[in-house]
């Protein structure tokens, strides 16, 4: 095991764990844990909301700033001084938020392959975070911005961009006029759109992109950011003095944290760490030892151009081109540097049906690694080996709890790459051909390892996505299950209890015909 590896499991499992925690009140759909990407764009949503109609009131005058900001914050409190704490708080969190994403998305290893893009997009965001929240500071010119002013000019004085040092613009309060703080309104406009312009370029690979968090998620980090203004309003510190130097400031930790490290170090070892940093995360993907598994491969002859494949892809890595050999119609072409190797395709592909009589099954897309003839083929000979009562199909995900496990007389066990490759004909198949029941252990909710393995699951099989399972499959003989691969033990009370509620049902043969197919291939 590397280094990286070892490094990344360390901070894996007790992230992985307080997930797993807070899906027990939040449930996958609402857990902000899993969800980080979405939540730091509806925070910037708040921010950028708020610092319009702040910047709509407030004036920008070197002597009239501090007064204005105070005014709304005390005489507007009900209105004014929520929005400039929610502006405030949501900043705090949005770098929360940032960084915890960023150490996920590291700590599982997301930032290889067909994620390289996403990543290597992602890290110039923390730079223009950082520079448009400093700049914030600024614009209220009490000790703090003071400070912070002072601090960071310092700090880029250390580069030779200027010609002569930046910091001699705070020595004195004649040095600092209008012009400069109309300038650092502006400047302080245009980081944010060019923020929500990288993030777009971040996320333009990837589809079905959650833009914002559920519904409950927004309102419960809403009405915290509400209460958290009501209790402790952001207010100003005293107004900046350039004539004297600020002592005991209340800095933001979150956003300032460089500036006493500034001071406790030098300009030299800062820049030198940020660098360090941020050449270490351009060079990540390059350190690993990432091995790319076989992608989608799409067969002509078979694929009539629906483009299910093309709408279920979680990244983007289908497209549909005009077909090599029937003019008009279309074909699906894989991107191989965006195929997350999931098999989510194959699972929406309506030739990926095992009732095709075809000796050996090729459907319009595939995953090489486990094609769908052989899926099929594994199901009919586990199912021929199955004795007893209460014979169950367990399909189980390689990233999900272990449903190998489970494999016994009457359970027969297969595995997938993702719950989301499974096309719903194999469920009714696998009852028509002997299973009394079928059980699906996919991730747990919003934590497919794919993104959207499990959502794709649960619609197909309940009839709301393409392509669905039939209406006459009896829905109380399937069971999906969500588990993580810590979740061992919940997979297996489950198997226990579906097989005593199938226990008391009918044999399945009353309830849905058999299917008898040509088997001489088998021989």
């Amino acid at each position: 095991m590397s280094l990286d590896t070892a490094l990344r499991t360390t901070v894996k499992v007790p992230f992985q764990r307080c997930e797993e925690f807070f899906d027990q009140f939040f449930g996958g759909a609402h857990n902000p844990l899993r969800h980080l990407g979405a939540m730091g764009l509806y925070l910037l949503w708040i921010i950028v909301g708020s610092g319009i109609y702040l910047y709509i009131v407030i004036d920008t005058g070197v002597q009239q700033v501090y007064n204005s900001i105070g005014d709304i914050t005390r005489d507007q409190w009900y209105f004014g001084g929520i929005l400039r704490s929610l502006h405030r708080y949501a900043s705090d969190a949005f770098m929360l938020v940032m960084g915890l994403h960023l150490l996920r998305e590291w700590a599982f290893g997301r930032y290889t392959g067909f994620r390289f893009y996403s990543w290597v997009t992602g890290v110039p965001l923390i730079w223009l975070a950082f520079a448009s929240g400093i700049g914030g500071y600024w614009i209220v010119w009490d000790q703090v911005a003071q400070f912070s002013a002072i601090s960071t000019t310092e700090l880029l004085d250390w580069l030779p961009i200027f010609s002569e040092p930046a910091v001699r613009n705070f020595l004195t309060t004649e040095s600092i006029n209008d012009r400069f703080f109309t300038l650092l309104v502006f400047i302080h406009i245009g980081l944010p759109i060019l923020l929500l312009a990288a993030l777009w370029a971040h996320v333009h690979r990837i589809s079905h992109v959650d833009h914002l968090p559920s519904k409950p998620l927004m309102q419960g980090t809403a009405g915290a950011l509400l209460a958290l203004s009501l209790l402790q309003p952001a207010v100003s510190e005293a107004p900046a003095n350039l004539a004297a130097i600020p002592a005991d400031t209340r800095l933001d930790w979150f956003i300032l944290f460089l500036h006493p490290l500034t001071d406790l170090t030098s300009p030299a070892f800062v820049w030198t760490l940020l660098c360090a940093l941020t050449v270490l995360l351009f060079a990540l993907p390059f350190l690993s030892e990432h091995r790319a598994a076989p992608v989608a491969v799409v067969d002509p002859a078979n694929c009539n151009g629906c483009a299910r494949c093309q709408a279920d892809c979680p990244y983007a890595a289908v497209v549909m081109a005009p077909h090599p050999a029937r003019p008009g119609y279309k074909i699906a072409v894989v991107d191989e540097s965006l195929c997350a190797s999931c098999g989510i395709c194959a699972g929406a592909c309506p030739s990926s049906t095992p009732f095709r009589s075809q000796e050996r099954l090729i459907t319009g897309i595939d995953m090489p690694q486990l094609p769908v003839d052989a899926l099929r083929a594994a199901l009919e000979n586990k199912l021929a080996a199955l004795t007893g009562h209460t014979r169950v199909v367990v399909f189980g995900c390689d990233h999900g709890a272990a449903a190998a496990e489970l494999e016994s007389a009457n359970t027969a066990t297969l595995p997938m790459i993702c719950a989301g490759m499974l096309p719903p004909s194999f469920v009714e198949y696998a009852l028509r051909a002997g299973a009394d029941g079928v059980m699906i252990a996919s991730c747990r909710q919003g934590a497919c390892a794919y993104r959207l393995g499990d959502r794709w699951t649960q619609a197909r099989l309940a009839r709301e996505r393409e392509p669905r399972l039939r209406t006459k499959v009896p829905d109380q003989r399937i069971e999906i299950v969500y588990a993580s691969a810590n979740d061992g033990k919940l997979l297996h009370h489950a198997l226990i209890n579906f097989k005593a509620r199938l226990a008391t049902m009918p044999d399945a043969a009353q309830e849905i015909q058999p299917y008898l197919r040509r088997t001489a291939h088998h021989a």
